[in-house]
């Protein structure tokens, strides 16, 4: 296939998965979605590989090809679509629900957080489940049909805005549907077939081209998740040999008893991640740019955890620490930036008649070139933050601050970026759950660089617990502080 036919037929492959996703966005109820954009489109070919997806949420699209695989287990028929959320059969955490259905190419999925699907806290996220079935409704591969969405909608504190989303969802699966067949009729199914098959092997071919380049040999780094009960370490050794890795997380701690576990879909997740950034960050985004990578983690670790473990923070927090810990060990091998901040921030409130969720950004590590960016949502979220308008307009909340935390970055020859300090008050009575961390260890600089200043959460000005479930009062305010981003190289 000539090259311009090939990038022709792969941006209309593209555009595709861009387009589900702006369709998902734009048709959704809830803010999560369509403001916050906590969501995530792909399409996969006959036999179940990634071909593309589009620039959404690091923690959702590697997990993907396992939730695809665990329903092609089913042999679902064209025209069924498939719903799932069980992160121990490819999903992440419960509030992700993922769609599967066929197009003439293939698969389209879609994968969406979805803000309570019936947990023990409102939202979903709780701080203190223990076992998966406290976080929500548990989906295993199921057809979707009339009576399971009313099956989802009725298990939530919000069945409209529940309806609503999944109808987006299956919005997207429509668009997806059409547009395969129009490239079907415009190129023949052969040429698109073939041109499938490049870009996949294409991405696996740069991804092991930059893996060669990285110097041969084993790398390790350690680092810890903040547990209410004390710290869970990770830890990890890198193994670079030709144009393959090795990712060993032996000596990690085993399963937490509480919420910070990892399904090893999330766990491979977060080392693509870091594999995509250190090789080829341009490279075409299909599941070739993973075939060079080898995940390897005790069963009943920390990073690999058995059910019914519960999940919900390790698929935000420990996923996060993942990411750190990983680049760091390549950091033994390369130049790689300061830590960003290492968090999601996950903020919770609600009642029985209305649910509320959020990630806050903070600071991106610094790299050698330049100071980290201020106020972004680093490694595992691509989400952004719910603009104020939005967030008073549908909710009994109000908006006191919200600004950069100036100073928050580490230190050096070039500065880690500022976190965020939010604070909002909440107008009626309801629950908050936190699910935060580096509150304990500051992200740390590279090459001498400064640490990040550490994030706090705090109620009326009381700072509280990185993971902390309480009752609000009409007029309390909860304050978060993000942290900053690591410094690189030392300062002059």
């Amino acid at each position: 296939m000539i090259p311009v036919e090939l990038q022709v037929i792969g941006s209309s492959l593209r555009a595709i998965a861009e387009e589900m996703g702006a369709v998902l966005v734009r048709s959704a109820f809830s803010s999560n979605i369509k403001e916050r954009r906590d969501c995530s489109t792909a399409l996969f070919d006959r036999g179940g590989r990634m071909i593309v997806q589009a620039e959404h949420i690091p923690v959702h699209l590697g997990a993907m090809p396992e939730a695809v695989a665990a329903v092609m287990a089913y042999d679902p028929a064209p025209d069924e679509v498939w719903v799932l959320n069980d992160p121990y059969t490819g999903g992440t955490h419960l509030p992700d629900i993922t769609l599967v259905s066929s197009t003439e190419l293939g698969l389209a999925v879609s994968r969406a957080h979805h803000a309570d699907v019936g947990g023990i806290e409102p939202a979903s996220l709780p701080a203190f489940s223990r076992v998966l079935a406290e976080e929500g409704l548990v989906i295993p591969p199921t057809r979707l049909d009339d009576d399971v969405v009313e099956h989802i909608a009725s298990s939530s504190r919000s069945p409209d805005e529940r309806r609503g989303d999944l109808r987006a969802q299956l919005a997207a699966h429509l668009l997806a549907e059409r547009r395969c067949a129009e490239l079907v009729t415009r190129r023949g199914r052969e040429r698109v077939e073939r041109a499938m098959d490049e870009l996949y092997a294409y991405s696996e071919r740069s991804v092991r081209g930059g893996i060669a380049l990285l110097p041969d040999g084993r790398y390790e780094a350690e680092d810890a998740v903040e547990a209410v009960e004390g710290d869970l370490a990770i830890r990890v050794a890198v193994t670079i040999s030709g144009d393959e890795v090795e990712i060993d997380f032996a000596g990690t701690a085993a399963q937490h008893r509480g919420n910070l576990n990892c399904p090893l879909a999330v766990t491979r997740s977060a080392c693509f991640f870091v594999v995509r950034v250190v090789t080829d960050p341009d490279v075409p985004a299909s599941g070739g740019a993973f075939a060079a990578v080898t995940v390897r983690a005790p069963e009943g670790c920390l990073v690999n955890a058995r059910p019914p473990a519960a999940v919900v923070a390790g698929n935000t927090e420990t996923s996060s620490r993942i990411t750190d810990v990983v680049l760091a060990a390549f950091g033994r091998a390369v130049e790689v930036p300061g830590m960003g901040q290492g968090t999601m921030n996950n903020t919770t409130l609600g009642t029985d008649a209305w649910t509320y969720y959020e990630t806050v950004g903070g600071g991106q590590g610094a790299s050698p070139g330049a100071d980290g960016p201020s106020g972004v949502h680093v490694a595992m979220s691509n989400a952004l933050n719910t603009p104020v308008e939005a967030l008073e307009l549908a909710y009994p909340l109000r908006v006191e601050r919200y600004e950069l935390r100036r100073g928050s970055g580490g230190a050096g020859a070039h500065r880690g970026g500022d976190g965020v300090v939010r604070e909002l008050r909440a107008l009626e009575a309801c629950r908050l759950s936190v699910l935060g961390d580096r509150r304990r260890h500051a992200p740390a600089g590279a090459r001498g660089g400064g640490a990040g200043t550490r994030g706090r959460t705090l109620v009326n000005g009381e700072e509280i617990p990185g993971k902390d479930t309480r009752r609000l009062a009409p007029g309390d305010v909860v304050r978060t502080e993000t942290p900053g981003g690591g410094g690189y190289g030392r300062g002059r």
